[in-house]
């Protein structure tokens, strides 16, 4: 798993536990940018970002558009928009038709980082409810980028891993203790 330049997460139901146990392990000084997209109500403020940088002590920002990715930081989409990766590596927002039923999609951010991070990105998705990031976490597969799928037996709602299961067949598939470990392996000056 040399390489890795960025790692994208995505997550519905269950998703914000199933964060807590895949980022709250990670070292102090890991510095791999993270982009996670949960599946969010677009309707109300998100305390996604605050929340998850106190439970897991780590710095947390929601994503803003046009933002430069820094090394070290954990991103959250916010609700109502598209999150994706451009080929500056900057962060875009938008608010183009939801995707299976979600803005923000994580098939959106999968495939615009997979387009600018090619073989240096991972891909790891999580407990779900719908289809969501099972053919962004492919499109990641065929870019040369790794994949990760969260053992459906391990998740909260299993469909969203089955879908991705369904459609390809990942580098890894883990409970969330061991994609947590996984995540850890990958900057080894971090440990």
């Amino acid at each position: 798993m040399n390489g890795i330049e960025a790692i994208v997460i995505g997550a519905s139901a269950g998703g914000v536990a199933a964060l807590f146990a895949v980022l709250g392990g990670l070292p102090e000084r890991f510095a791999i940018p993270v982009l996670c997209v949960l599946h969010l109500p677009d309707d109300r403020h998100s305390q996604l970002a605050e929340v998850l940088q106190r439970k897991i002590g780590r710095p947390v920002r929601e994503a803003g558009d046009k933002v430069q990715i820094e090394r070290g930081l954990i991103y959250v989409a916010g609700p109502g928009y598209h999150l994706s990766v451009e080929r500056d590596f900057s962060l875009s927002l938008s608010q183009e038709a939801p995707v299976h039923f979600s803005r923000p999609a994580i098939d959106f951010l999968f495939t615009s980082a997979a387009d600018a991070y090619r073989a240096g990105l991972l891909g790891v998705l999580l407990t779900g409810a719908n289809e969501d990031g099972a053919q962004g976490l492919a499109y990641i597969k065929q870019c040369g980028g790794r994949t990760v799928v969260q053992d459906p037996q391990d998740a909260q709602v299993a469909f969203m891993p089955e879908a991705a299961l369904a459609l390809h067949s990942p580098d890894h598939i883990l409970s969330l203790s061991g994609i947590g470990q996984l995540l850890v392996t990958l900057e080894p000056s971090a440990c």
